[in-house]
């Protein structure tokens, strides 16, 4: 079956170049709020999932692109592994394709891994129809050019995944989410961070900090011994809310933006409500400030923003560089010359 489906999408995107339309791959949709806006007909690849192929003992798993991240982490859990980079459900819909397609990594980031870290190979069809294989199911395979992690980030842009080899970690032996209210959080946000500590979360909300500590129990124990603070008895319940972006903080009517700053970076002189995950390296901001003064804080700090939610007329991401722009442009016309894909990344013109 999945071979079949995996043909019957390769027809379909011949299809699209012969008529000369584009397409638009859509699986539950739990991200399509996010990206530039897509034109395209919608392709469906909703259907084309399942575990293809998982040995726990190399910690790889080869799944077609559009098996859901709830079934793909039930089959890691039952034999205690899971997705490193702690991929956002949005509702429990997140498919391993979409998951890859928006490069969005959870809480764990910093201390595990990004998205595109993780990906060891792919298979994709390409904008001139053909069905391709970047990289394996091992991390022996992966060498010279590492074509696959393009996909990771480019929603879509550059070509339709049919299958993803992901590396997967062991989950840890236990868990712990510490809540402290220093006197200057910020401050110690940073010094946690230069402490051997098992850190896998640590997020500054309303003047307290969140703590995450993954390991051994042992060394869980220790580190909670020096550190101190309240446990918090619904620990995962917050950080699955942070990483799904569905804590009260994300609710309501004002847009959100992601910003991504150096950790130790003072606060921007932006109006709103602010939260920062990742130790300070990704800050979320809800704000009626303009585009055009969020990226300027931005990139005034060193960093850059995206627009998450709300009025995407303007332009979602952050203005790349010359440089990055070309590589860009250069990207999307030697894996999709003809333009048939018409992803989130690459903006409609």
């Amino acid at each position: 079956m999945g071979q079949d489906r995996s043909e019957a999408l390769q027809a379909a995107v011949r299809a699209a170049l012969a008529a000369g339309h584009a397409v638009s791959a859509r699986g539950h949709g739990s991200k399509a709020f996010y990206g530039n806006p897509r034109g395209g007909e919608p392709l469906d690849v909703s259907g084309h999932h399942g575990v293809v192929a998982y040995e726990p003992g190399d910690m790889v798993i080869t799944a077609r692109a559009g098996t859901s991240l709830a079934q793909l982490e039930g089959v890691l859990a039952e034999c205690g592994q899971m997705l490193g980079f702690e991929p956002p459900r949005f509702g429990g819909r997140g498919t391993l394709g979409g998951a890859v397609a928006a490069g969005l990594s959870g809480p764990r980031r910093p201390w595990a891994g990004a998205a595109r870290d993780f990906v060891l190979g792919a298979q994709v069809i390409n904008g001139r129809g053909e069905w391709v294989r970047y990289g394996g199911e091992t991390i022996k395979n992966v060498a010279g050019y590492d074509l696959a992690r393009l996909y990771a980030g480019s929603l879509g842009s550059f070509g339709l995944m049919l299958e993803l080899s992901v590396r997967v970690l062991p989950v840890p032996q236990t868990e712990l989410t510490l809540v402290l209210a220093p006197a200057e959080p910020r401050q110690a946000m940073v010094d946690l961070q230069r402490r051997p500590w098992p850190l896998s979360g640590l997020c500054l909300l309303d003047g307290q900090l969140y703590l995450r500590l993954s390991g051994t129990a042992d060394g869980v124990a220790a580190a909670r011994a020096h550190i101190g603070g309240e446990a918090l008895a619904e620990g995962a319940a917050f950080w699955r809310g942070l990483r799904d972006l569905e804590l009260p903080f994300f609710l309501g009517a004002q847009a959100l933006w992601r910003v991504s700053l150096p950790p130790a970076a003072p606060p921007l002189d932006l109006p709103g409500s602010w939260l920062e995950d990742w130790g300070g390296a990704q800050r979320w901001l809800r704000t009626d400030a303009s585009a055009q003064q969020v990226r300027a804080a931005a990139a005034a700090a060193h960093g850059h923003a995206t627009l998450v939610r709300g009025d995407r007329s303007g332009g979602v991401f952050h203005p790349l560089s010359t440089a990055a722009a070309t590589v860009t442009r250069r990207l999307k016309a030697e894996l999709d010359p003809r333009g048939v894909f018409a992803g989130g990344l690459v903006p409609l013109d």
